[in-house]
Order: C-alpha cells, then structure tokens, then sequence
C-alpha cells in the first residue's frame, strides 16, 4: 500500500489510486485560492491541480501533457495534474504558489 506524503500528511492509498481524490478525501489543500471554486472537477482541462511529484506514478496521459504545454504551464517544468495521475508506489507531492500551481514559491 502506497505511501503519500502531502502539506504534513502521510496518507496511504491502494495502488492505481486517483492522486486527486486521495489528496482531497484527506483534506490536503490541493487548489490555491478561488480554484478550489473553480476547476474543471477531475477532466485535465483547467491545469489547476497541477502538482510536483517524487516517486512512482502513472506515465504522463494526452490530457495531462495537453493541458501542461498551454500557457501559464510550462512543458519544461517538472509537474502533473494530480488528477490525470495515478500512484503506483511512495510518493513526495509539493504544491507551488499560482492560481495553476505554475509558480517559483512553494506553498507545500
């Protein structure tokens, strides 16, 4: 059983588990600011999810890869859409500040 580790949190999950609906049923504060209000709810259109990860996951999906090549992401920068990933072993999960999660600052 997976380990992830969030804002704090040490949070086990079963393996092929939605990274953003283990964060959100744990309360981890996955959106900055209104795009907790505001996001596409799982789809992989908005980019607000957007996440950095350490440990093993799911392969980068269209969506994910699509939606990351749009501004503000950029497709050199080293982040997932946590709702387009899958955990498949331990993980670090670190979220930047930005209305997408695409800034310098890190929140968590």
């Amino acid at each position: 059983m997976p380990t992830v580790t969030a804002q704090g949190k040490a949070i086990h999950c079963e393996t092929g588990a939605n990274l953003r609906q283990v964060l959100l049923a744990n309360s981890v504060d996955l959106y900055n600011g209104q795009a907790q209000v505001i996001n596409c709810r799982s789809l992989g259109t908005c980019g607000t999810c957007a996440v950095a990860i350490q440990g093993e996951v799911s392969a980068v999906n269209w969506k994910d890869k699509a939606r990351r090549s749009l501004p503000p992401h950029s497709p050199a920068r080293n982040l997932r859409l946590a709702c387009q990933t899958q955990v498949l072993g331990d993980i670090t999960v670190t979220k930047y500040d930005g209305f997408w999660g695409q800034g310098e600052t890190l929140l968590w």
